[in-house]
């Protein structure tokens, strides 16, 4: 199989993933009759789209995902607000370790991920998202927002935890760092 088929076959796996552990394997608490919070994993694969294969691709992975995802199991009325936040949860920790990565080759480390979780999440589930509630819905944000901020201070180590143990033990994934020219070697030759 091709690069390009395999990447692609990851991209939907992840956005199946995605969906499944957003709308089907979380907990959904509705506050005033629109989801308010969400407590899951279904923000990982979208990250590691966006770790693996680039910023564009985990953005494509958000989005995709939100949209299939809200087809499938709609709670309240379509927003496209939460679609752009879902892309930017697999954008930003992208950008992040674009930004700050000084080694070309080599996967990043469990800081750099931790850092780049922790700036993607904060910007999207802490600020983003309780800021959209509270605009369209009318959500106070003194009640959304520490719910939020709990739930992202054990589920942030928990994705860079996760990704770093993917990142390091499952070979076979074609990231990034993987096929730059730094690391290709004379086994590559065919990718």
């Amino acid at each position: 199989m091709g690069s390009r088929t395999r990447r692609l076959a990851y991209l939907g796996l992840l956005i199946a993933l995605s969906v499944v552990l957003t709308r089907f394997a979380s907990v959904r608490i509705a506050l005033l009759g629109v989801e308010g919070i969400r407590i899951g994993f279904g923000g990982f694969p979208i990250i590691m789209a966006g770790v693996l294969y680039g910023p564009l691709a985990g953005a494509a992975v958000g989005a995709i995902a939100d949209v299939v995802g809200f087809v499938m199991s709609p709670m309240g009325p379509y927003m496209p607000h939460f679609t752009l936040t879902s892309a930017l949860t697999g954008a930003l920790p992208a950008l992040f370790i674009s930004a700050a990565r000084t080694k070309a080759g080599a996967p990043p480390s469990l800081g750099l991920l931790l850092g780049a979780i922790t700036f993607g999440q904060t910007i999207t589930s802490v600020l983003l998202v309780p800021y959209f509630l509270q605009s369209l819905f009318g959500m106070p944000w003194q009640v959304i927002l520490p719910p939020r901020v709990v739930s992202q201070a054990l589920t942030i180590p928990a994705y860079a935890l996760l990704l770093d143990l993917v990142l390091r033990r499952v070979p076979g994934l074609a990231p990034r760092w993987e096929t730059a020219p730094a690391a290709r070697g004379p086994s590559d030759a065919g990718r």
